[in-house]
């Protein structure tokens, strides 16, 4: 019996540091009051001429490294990501002239915060096809570029990061044994990136507004906290399993009250539920593959751990796939 699983991991976290203390100097808050609410003590922060690409790139060199895989040996790359180096060509395909993987089919996904578990769902469905055997996913954000930091609400929240993996069949019960993806169209407007309508062709308009995040927290917070909680349940059933049989949750690092309240909601101890949102705040499609990488890497996640990656994001999304490491 074969599935397809996880068999290499990878990351990459940008050097520069922007603390609580850092960010009191730019606008009116506080350490103290940015941990209360979201329990974010820093974050990284890609350099100007830091490329998002440049951040997928050297997530996904490590985990063909410890795939131990030639990127002649890919047949798929799937970047995840809503802070693309440009419109076109995708960051895939970047990443795929980087690596030199002539053999790949490349392309992004969107899906903001869920984006990782969305391409990781769809890279699965490729391989179970047959059309292809081993598959790179990368979630990669320099979402510090839609930052506005003079809205307190919303600059104390992100960073910027890359996670990797690389799917193969396994044998045995290994491997992502259910998978859930969800959308709810109608609460979009609850946070975006905005930008100034503008005209190409209009002459007289000599400035333009730079597009931002707007976010509406507080109504997030409770379609975030259920969003997660009703996909992890869903995919804890698919996998004809209980809640109760869950080792690890590696949950979206959006907000730490969020995550303890999914917590609660599926009645699981926070002790099963692994957080790293302290030290890189939220970024976005990143989030949980830097979260997975950590947990493995820190013997959170071991060989036959029964793993929850739930997520949600703007749109509204959310996703979640069981894992038998």
């Amino acid at each position: 019996m074969s599935n397809v699983g996880i068999i290499g991991l990878g990351h990459y976290l940008p050097k520069k540091k922007l603390t609580n203390a850092d960010l009191e100097k730019l606008v009116d808050t506080s350490d103290e009051w940015i941990i209360t609410r979201t329990g974010i003590r820093e974050r990284r922060v890609a350099g100007r001429k830091e490329r998002t690409s440049d951040l997928a790139v050297r997530s996904a060199r490590q985990a063909l490294s410890d795939a131990k895989l030639d990127p002649a040996g890919l047949d798929l790359i799937i970047v995840a990501t809503i802070s693309p180096d440009s419109n076109f060509p995708s960051v895939a395909c970047l990443v795929q002239k980087a690596l030199r993987a002539d053999n790949a089919a490349a392309f992004d996904i969107s899906a903001a915060c869920s984006g990782f578990l969305y391409a990781l769902t769809t890279a699965k469905q490729f391989i179970l096809s047959g059309l292809y055997r081993n598959a790179l996913v990368i979630a990669a954000e320099k979402i510090t570029n839609f930052i506005d930091w003079n809205d307190r609400s919303t600059c104390i929240l992100f960073g910027d990061g890359a996670g990797a993996c690389v799917l193969s069949k396994v044998k045995g019960p290994r491997g992502i044994i259910s998978d859930y993806m969800h959308a709810q169209g109608r609460f979009g407007d609850l946070m975006m990136v905005k930008s100034a309508d503008r005209e190409p062709l209009d002459q007289k308009t000599k400035t333009m507004q730079a597009p931002r995040i707007a976010m509406q927290g507080k109504e997030l917070f409770k379609v975030a906290v259920n969003s997660m909680a009703d996909a992890a349940t869903v995919a804890v059933q698919k996998a004809g399993m209980k809640l109760d049989d869950i080792d690890c949750v590696v949950p979206h690092q959006a907000n730490d009250r969020i995550i303890a309240a999914v917590a609660k909601k599926l009645g699981l101890p926070k002790s099963k539920i692994f957080v790293n949102i302290d030290k890189y705040g939220n970024m976005s499609a990143a989030s949980i593959a830097v979260a997975l990488y950590e947990a493995v890497k820190q013997k959170k996640i071991k060989r036959g751990s029964n793993v929850v990656l739930v997520t949600f994001g703007a749109g509204l999304v959310s996703a979640a796939n069981v894992v038998k490491w």
